[in-house]
């Protein structure tokens, strides 16, 4: 039938096509294979419908995911995307992608002002971080990961661990505070320093204890014997201590060993010289790259200088002030000798100026010079 109210029926109670009689056969065949054409790519359409839904969710959940952990994250993360010259293919800066609350904080941003800008080069810049940024570069273009720390002041917090690997055209970072672990270390180092200063310290003149002039000795006579330089020791004794702390008591004793000690300790002019307590009321002074007319330059100041103090003293036998009997020695190190031919020099040195009266310095053989103070 082929009225319009026929057809109308017909396609209502879900006909797809209508044929109207007579018909040919060619006609039906060719009419039922594009239904079934059309059939067939509709279930396919309807697959792929169905497959991107799925993918699509799968996305979605991969989002909510990705979105929580970055929110939850207790590190800093973002992501970075190069932007280079259209001319040279160079990157001249970097686009934010995604920052976590973290950053956001760190930075001082909201999401707003960091996400699709070109921050990056700007911000090193400012914060005088210049040098992370052609680091940064490298990781995109070498593809070798990059970690360190730098300080940073954000709010308390001001030093911060970083780690950053190449992501696409691009780089992940993350950003780990560590204020209180660098705080720490840095406190570490300093009681370490504290505890090694006091260990190389007399406790009592506040100069170098018998324990660094060995260690300094040993070091100087390794470099001097590399350098084939002149070594210089000097030997100080403070004349009749044990009658001065007889007369004057244990404490004022030790108040004449901490004056006699800062007063020797302010001779020397160079960082390199050392000035240390050998032993009870010794003292002992290292000179770098000096010969035995230098050292007795040295030597004589130190005469002045404790003159200078004049602190009394009634029971010496050469003066009725504090005195120093000094021994000197200097010798370019090589192999037939040793650091303890050096100290023995020294000492004998001491006590030939002991044997001579005291408060004088004498010199080791085969020098003949000596210094007698007045």
């Amino acid at each position: 039938m082929d009225d319009s109210f026929d057809k109308l029926k017909a396609f209502k109670v879900g006909g797809v096509d209508y044929i109207t009689k007579p018909f040919q056969i060619e006609e039906v065949l060719a009419r039922l294979k594009a239904q079934l054409i059309l059939q067939n790519q509709q279930r396919i359409l309807q697959a792929e419908i169905a497959r991107r839904k799925e993918i699509e969710d799968v996305l979605y959940q991969s989002r909510v995911l990705l979105s929580g952990v970055l929110n939850s994250a207790l590190d800093g993360i973002a992501a970075m995307q190069a932007v280079r010259e259209s001319s040279t293919g160079n990157i001249k800066d970097f686009r934010c992608l995604v920052v976590n609350p973290i950053i956001e904080k760190i930075l001082e941003k909201n999401r707003e002002e960091i996400i699709g800008k070109l921050l990056l080069k700007r911000f090193l810049a400012t914060h005088n971080m210049l040098n992370l940024f052609d680091q940064f570069v490298a990781i995109v273009e070498s593809g070798d990961p990059l970690d360190g720390d730098v300080y940073y002041a954000s709010g308390d917090s001001c030093w911060f661990h970083y780690v950053a690997v190449k992501l696409g055209d691009g780089f992940a970072i993350t950003v780990r505070d560590i204020t209180v672990r660098k705080q720490m270390e840095i406190a570490l180092q300093e009681a370490n320093q504290k505890l090694e200063l006091l260990a190389n310290l007399d406790v009592l003149t506040q100069i170098a204890n018998r324990r660094r002039f060995n260690d300094y000795l040993a070091q100087e006579w390794q470099q001097h014997q590399r350098e084939q330089n002149s070594l210089a020791l000097i030997l100080i004794d403070i004349d009749y201590f044990k009658r001065y702390n007889d007369c004057y008591g244990h404490q004022g004793g030790d108040d004449c060993l901490i004056r006699v000690a800062q007063a020797i300790a302010k001779v020397p002019r160079r960082p390199t010289d050392l000035v240390a307590r050998y032993g009870g009321e010794e003292f002992a002074v290292i000179l770098r790259n000096t010969d035995i007319e230098g050292a007795l330059i040295v030597a004589n100041g130190i005469q002045t200088a404790i003159a200078e103090l004049a602190i009394s003293h009634e029971n010496s036998e050469v003066s009725d002030l504090i005195t120093l009997s000094i021994g000197i020695a200097s010798m370019t190190p090589s192999i037939e000798t040793s650091i303890e031919d050096l100290i023995m020099y020294a000492d004998q040195s001491l006590y030939e100026a002991k044997k001579q009266g005291r408060n004088r310095a004498i010199v080791h053989k085969p020098y003949i010079s000596d210094i007698v103070s007045t």
